[in-house]
């Protein structure tokens, strides 16, 4: 008996020693028990204690129909979206060309972007006094802005396309390079043209890398707020706006909660559904060989680039050619106003005070989900623990609107009463970016050859110096990502900082917002200008990641 004890010894100390790394991931667990899982918890509460909840949702048949419209517009979107990514994804997998990364990085700014700064874009680009119509209304014999889609479900859609397709683009190249291209060539021989090829054989392989791709686009549409509520305006509502207004503008907080409560299990759904199709497709270590251009080939990929260009590149120069044009020709006031409270309302701060908050609120982002997330992924993958990155990833399952809603549920009483402070929309921002930082570590870290650390032990160097002398050198490029992921993602959150945000304390995005409501040019001008500057920093942040990216793994453009 005794002797069987200390044969399990050995093996149960091992296994501790094993799992010791996760004390790592704890300050991340308890960010995550504090200020989601009991946020949430409220939502619940919310809506199942209190007359009006889940019941009203079900009987009212004006939820059900914004329950519809989401689930519709998501579904679409991605639909559309797939037909311009998998063109892009065929150049990407099977072509090169020059610049090929550099454009890459380009077609990808969008999917970075803020949603309220692609909203703003689009407006200046198809508006009534946009870039479009304005050039038309110019042609003589139209006297009349003849593009009238903005507050239409055609904007919507447009503007998801817009922000998702390279990043579905890159999701199916991937599987596409994958992809054993001697079973083409073997149609080929057996007398199949191009299209039969791509639609007998390349299309039926990259099933699940389609599927991956439209699932993580219908989750991203799903929770479309900055993009719903500009373009489509409150007749083209989805959950995400309707839990806005229930909370901010109705103080029905339980039909708020129930609302997120049936966002939550539909997001989760998308969430599970993708996971399992990614691991589901199979991964090859050699690349498929790239295929030589001919003439039509050629033709076609330069018809492909410059579609997808000019759908990238117009709403972008719109924003930034409307930002100077005022109503006598262009000009420099709306920039040189940034400082002027032109409203003189508490409400309406200098649009540079909410630049300067921005900022803040980033770097103190960067402060809390930096040390969080690195911690995680080392814990997480020391331990070989997929359960702890995966908790770690939830709050990407979680809208930012049904986040802000449920701080705003429980945020007002001991001992978590923070509405009344600043520091919560760190905490949210925090939230929201220690996945991404996670991610980008932990990436790097299963990419190390675990040979290093090997033979740092064997010299006799005990984990944490292991750590600090061996591989926290070879992790600078990567928790450099993720240092300017969290800057950016702080930057740009829009949904929760508009719920949670006390007005004294406005960010750019919650400013741009505000001075799009407001009558008046110089209140839009202000906004086209806010919005300019945002997605100069945001792009300008990707661009750096991107680099630091390259110059990690040796790549070039």
């Amino acid at each position: 008996m005794d002797r069987s004890v200390d044969e399990k010894r050995p093996s149960l100390t091992a296994r501790a020693r094993e799992r010791r790394p996760l004390l790592l991931v704890v300050p991340a667990g308890l960010l995550l028990a504090a200020f989601l899982a009991y946020p949430l918890q409220g939502i619940l509460r919310e809506s199942f204690q209190r007359d009006g909840g889940i019941g009203l949702l079900v009987e009212d048949t004006y939820y059900l129909e914004r329950g519809w419209f989401t689930l519709w517009q998501a579904t679409v979107s991605a639909a559309l979206t797939l037909l311009l990514a998998v063109p892009l994804a065929w150049l990407l997998a099977c072509h090169a060309f020059p610049g090929k990364r550099t454009i890459e990085a380009v077609l990808m700014v969008p999917f970075v972007l803020p949603t309220i700064v692609v909203a703003v874009a689009f407006s200046a680009l198809i508006g009534p006094s946009g870039v479009a119509n304005d050039l038309l209304t110019r042609i003589p014999g139209i006297d009349e802005p003849p593009i009238r889609i903005l507050n239409t479900v055609w904007a919507i859609l447009l503007a998801h396309v817009f922000y998702n397709v390279a990043v579905a683009g890159r999701i199916i190249a991937t599987g596409w390079r994958g992809l054993d291209s001697r079973v083409e060539e073997s149609a080929a021989m057996l007398g199949a043209g191009p299209a039969a090829r791509f639609f007998l054989v390349t299309l039926p392989a990259l099933r699940n890398s389609l599927l991956a791709a439209a699932s993580l686009v219908f989750l991203f549409c799903f929770t479309s707020f900055g993009v719903v509520l500009i373009l489509g305006g409150p007749q083209f509502g989805t959950l995400e706006t309707e839990i806005y207004r229930e909370s901010l503008f109705l103080f029905r907080l339980p039909v708020a909660g129930a609302l997120a409560l049936a966002q939550l299990v539909v997001t989760f759904a998308a969430i599970v559904i993708n996971a399992r199709l990614q691991q589901a497709t199979p991964q090859r270590t050699e690349a498929r060989s790239t295929t030589p251009w001919d003439r039509k080939s050629a033709a076609l990929g330069a018809a492909i680039l410059a579609l997808l260009l000019l759908l990238t590149a117009a709403p972008m120069a719109a924003l930034v050619e409307r930002s100077f044009h005022g109503g006598d020709g262009y000009t420099l006031r709306y920039y040189t106003m940034l400082d002027d409270n032109i409203r003189g309302q508490a409400l309406f701060v200098a649009p540079i005070e909410a630049v300067r908050n921005s900022v803040v609120f980033a770097i103190a982002t960067v402060a809390v989900a930096l040390p969080i997330g690195t911690l995680a992924a080392i814990g997480s993958v020391r331990a070989r623990s997929t359960l702890a990155e995966a908790l770690v990833q939830l709050p990407l399952g979680v809208s930012s609107v049904t986040l802000g809603l449920g701080f705003l549920v429980t945020m007002d009483q001991p001992p978590l009463n923070l509405r009344e402070s600043p520091a919560l929309v760190v905490i949210a921002h925090s939230l929201i970016a220690v996945p991404f930082v996670t991610r980008t570590v932990s990436a790097r870290l299963r990419s190390l050859d675990p040979r290093l650390r090997d033979a740092a032990a064997m010299l006799g160097a005990g984990p944490a110096r292991t750590f600090f002398a061996v591989e926290a050198p070879l992790l600078k490029g990567a928790i450099g990502v993720a240092a300017v992921l969290s800057f950016a993602t702080s930057m740009g959150e829009f949904g929760a900082t508009l719920l949670i945000a006390r007005p004294e304390y406005p960010t750019i995005p919650v400013a741009i917002f505000r001075y799009l409501g407001q009558p008046g040019a110089l209140n839009y001008g202000q906004a086209l200008a806010m919005s300019t500057v945002l997605m100069a920093v945001t792009g300008s942040t990707f661009f750096l990641a991107e680099r630091l990216v390259r110059v990690r793994t040796g790549g070039v453009s």
